[in-house]
């Protein structure tokens, strides 16, 4: 029996990156597919959220994604760029953002062509790993994009000749994932169920289990 999920991804989230090969793993191990649903983050899509935060949720997060990198033993740096820009002199975000609104239509696009996944993968690991500066410079995305087994020539001219349609769609996939249960991500969503947090893949992979879930 094939079984389907779908999943709520941010190209900003650490978290979101430190899932994603577990879930690579899990689609070419096991009958069950990845419906890939890249949202645009919190920053971006409600930036109130971070001001309203007590200043130690900030360094709690600090702390915890170098912590649970290391255990997980992935390969970890803050990116150089962040994907979401920072006004420095007000602690606020612009609206003018030139990474992530292309970086998540990229991811769109990699779904709608059938490897989301990969292309998550792939990007995930140049923006997050450390091994790449200035990810967003030179053909760093675009090498990326071979690797997931895209042509990134079909991408780079897609994502701006379908710039609104392919945000329509981000949109429409974060109302979906509120839908689903929650706003933050990584959401996996499998049955009418919530997974938020990429420290709920067991508890994802037992609920897989519980409804028939068998290796290729």
């Amino acid at each position: 029996m094939s079984l389907s999920f779908d999943l709520y991804w941010s190209f900003r989230s650490p978290y979101s990156y430190m899932v994603t090969g577990r879930l690579v793993a899990l689609e070419r191990d096991y009958e069950v597919a990845c419906n890939v649903r890249p949202v645009y983050p919190l920053a971006v899509r409600t930036p109130e959220f971070f001001e309203q935060q007590d200043p130690l949720w900030v360094r709690y997060f600090m702390v915890d994604v170098f912590r649970e990198a290391a255990f997980l033993g992935l390969p970890f740096r803050w990116p150089r760029p962040d994907p979401v820009k920072l006004d420095l002199a007000t602690r606020t975000y612009p609206k003018a953002q030139p990474y992530i609104h292309r970086l998540t239509r990229l991811g769109a696009l990699a779904a709608e062509r059938g490897r989301g996944l990969a292309y998550l993968d792939e990007v995930s690991r140049v923006i997050w790993s450390g091994a790449v500066d200035d990810w967003p410079q030179g053909d760093h995305l675009d090498r990326a994009a071979e690797r997931a087994g895209l042509d990134p020539a079909d991408l780079n001219a897609a994502v701006e000749t379908d710039a609104d349609r392919l945000h329509g769609l981000i949109e429409d996939n974060q109302a979906a994932q509120r839908v689903a249960g929650h706003y933050g991500v990584p959401t996996i969503a499998f049955n009418g169920e919530p997974f938020f947090g990429q420290d709920r893949f067991d508890q994802f992979k037992w609920r897989l289990r519980q409804r028939g879930l068998q290796a290729r």
